[in-house]
């Protein structure tokens, strides 16, 4: 599970990870580090991505998962969640910079939504529980941007999976699924996560809002299964 810094790979040379681990910086630098037209709103696409650059708190590891089943790729990745939370932050490194990028270059275009979408979902709970956000990338992810619907900002050269901690500014990812009991799930996650630290007392009152909401839909859905 080798893990590289950004500082790292300018020093590599000759390695066979090399030119994967090269063409994901540099996405990270020209896409989600600087600004966009089509975002919606001012700054880079990943506002993070500017100070994770300058603190070398970015990590890349390849994955070669060609013959895995998917299994395999969920307890590798779920791996490098513990990995993740065990990494002791570096001086002057902020948590809210960490984020791990897991590449799978030996997945073809035609497989990554299926496969990389599928990991992304199974193991997201588990990561939400756990302080994290788990996110997926590849060529076609139709994910839309919350600014702007029709940009698209998790779009990347090579399939990958980024791991980071949660933020405050999280929270229209987590009261989106239309499953209550995921909902209630992630809701419940995030305010524990936060407790009585949040910033955003806007974000703390809607949380709670979306969080009785999702346990209003879960009473009245299983009002209807006991009547059917």
């Amino acid at each position: 599970m080798q893990l590289y810094t950004t500082l790292e790979i300018g020093q590599l040379q000759q390695h066979e990870d090399l030119p994967y681990l090269i063409e994901t910086i540099d996405w990270v630098k020209n896409f989600l580090g600087r600004p966009h037209p089509n975002l919606g709103r001012p700054g880079a696409v990943c506002p993070f991505v500017p100070y994770s650059l300058k603190s070398n708190s970015i990590r890349l590891a390849v994955i070669r998962a060609k013959d895995l089943y998917p299994k395999q790729v969920e307890d590798i990745v779920g791996g490098y969640r513990d990995i993740f939370l065990g990494t002791e932050l570096k001086e002057q490194e902020l948590a809210i910079n960490r984020a791990f990028l897991l590449i799978f270059p030996d997945i073809h275009i035609e497989e990554a939504s299926k496969l990389i979408d599928s990991v992304q979902q199974k193991l997201k709970p588990l990561f939400v529980e756990s302080g994290l956000m788990i996110g997926e990338f590849h060529k076609r992810n139709q994910s839309p941007g919350l600014h702007n619907p029709d940009f698209r900002p998790l779009r990347s050269p090579i399939p990958l999976l980024a791991i980071r901690f949660m933020v405050e500014a999280d929270l229209p990812f987590l009261e989106s699924p239309a499953d209550p009991r995921l909902r209630i799930r992630y809701l419940e996650a995030y305010l524990k996560c936060f407790g009585n630290k949040f910033t955003d007392e806007t974000k703390f009152k809607n949380a709670h809002q979306a969080l009785a909401l999702a346990k209003e839909q879960l009473k009245d859905e299983n009002l209807v299964s006991y009547y059917i």
